[in-house]
């Protein structure tokens, strides 16, 4: 969207160029199985204020002393973690690219999640990119004047705390198998933190404990990657490791039930210029007669999974569980980044670190392009320039 920047990059782009990239991303690490762009996203100024304000307006609602009232029942009975903290440790804002009526251009709300998203992966993307395309050395994919160093000296500050890296795991259902293993391994590069599946931790009394070298380690804190949507259909793993919904002597990194109160849940209570008109379905006094500029979406899904994209009344009215619904204003994306043959969707998402005893700060961005009807990887297959990337920005 910086026209010297993609003027350049587009004029001197190869396909060669983006293999050896691929290599190098991938380099030491594992296979990555979700696409990655063929080039990253140059924001403007601008719109980078812009997407600055947007979420610190959203913020603004999360730090609301009756946040937690609002949101209390957002966390299903049957997910409900004891020991929930104050604030979440991370915050991760998606707004696609638009243009308001003036043709400018204009962030609008997606999805937001209190959980940690690519936090290891985003800033190596960023690098390598560079690297890799030769980009200017100015450009950076970090906020507040933040550098790589500091940036990993936060990260381990919110993970860390004041607890030793062998005392400290990051914990998903089947760690190694991930499709975000890329992005695990560098987060232990960074940290030092043991990678961890469900079923490596083990239960005495209330306390947690992983094996190691034959020696059992207590684990004080869980940097956590688990979505409890995984495992609905999976309770079994508990027995064979513990139950998160038990009273353990364990830390969450953020704790799970942020998971929830952050998420599609807090939209509708969200009035903004940056934020789509969304409504609970179950609070909707009538349907409106323009469905069509509508989205209807499951509170509880991960990853786009139960998304209707072209909604009639008949979906709405067949839904029996309203309470768990909401009815969006769909986003036109505008086709602001342009390859080789035609302009292509963007997405950002803003990524905050919230260490304890501190403000959340704004810290990196990740991208997504898309050709399809969705924004996601799993829509768009079939396409090229589209995937996984990073936003760049003058420092």
């Amino acid at each position: 969207m910086i026209g010297k920047y993609r003027d350049q990059f587009n004029s001197t782009f190869s396909e060669e160029k983006y293999s050896s990239f691929l290599k190098t991303l991938e380099s030491g690490l594992t296979n990555i199985p979700f696409r990655v762009a063929e080039t990253p996203i140059f924001i403007p100024s601008d719109l980078q204020k812009k997407l600055v304000e947007a979420g610190e307006e959203i913020i603004k609602l999360i730090k609301q002393p009756n946040f937690k009232e609002l949101t209390k029942d957002s966390i299903p009975a049957n997910w409900n973690v004891p020991n929930e903290n104050e604030h979440p440790h991370f915050l991760t804002f998606d707004f696609g690219i638009c243009k308001d009526p003036s043709g400018h251009l204009v962030p609008k709300l997606i999805e937001m999640q209190g959980f940690p998203s690519l936090y290891g992966f985003q800033p190596e993307l960023g690098r390598i990119y560079k690297e890799s395309y030769g980009l200017a050395s100015g450009l950076t994919p970090f906020f507040n004047g933040i550098n790589e160093q500091s940036y990993v000296d936060l990260l381990k500050k919110v993970v860390l705390g004041n607890y030793a890296p062998h005392q400290v795991a990051l914990m998903d259902v089947d760690a190694p198998n991930q499709k975000t293993a890329i992005d695990f391994l560098i987060t232990q590069k960074y940290l030092g933190i043991k990678i961890l599946s469900l079923t490596d931790i083990f239960k005495e009394g209330d306390a947690l404990f992983y094996e190691e070298k034959g020696e059992k380690v207590q684990l004080r804190r869980i940097y956590n990657r688990l979505i409890f949507d995984e495992v609905t259909d999976k309770t079994d793993l508990f027995i064979e490791s513990f139950d998160p919904r038990d009273e353990i002597d364990v830390e969450w990194i953020t704790h799970p039930n942020w998971f929830y109160r952050i998420s599609k849940y807090t939209m509708p209570f969200l009035k903004s210029e940056f934020v789509p008109e969304t409504h609970f379905l179950n609070t909707l006094t009538e349907i409106p007669a323009d469905l069509e500029n509508y989205v209807l979406k499951p509170l509880f899904s991960f990853a786009g999974m139960g998304v209707i994209i072209d909604v009639t009344k008949a979906d709405v009215t067949k839904i029996n569980d309203p309470e768990n619904w909401i009815l969006q204003r769909k986003v036109v994306y505008e086709p602001v980044i342009q390859s080789p043959d035609g302009g292509v969707k963007a997405e950002i998402r803003l990524m905050y670190l919230w260490a304890d005893g501190e403000e959340p700060k704004l810290c990196i961005n990740l991208a997504r392009l898309s050709r399809g009807k969705m924004i996601g990887v799993r829509y768009n297959k079939d396409f090229d320039w589209v995937g996984g990337t990073v936003g760049l920005m003058e420092g």
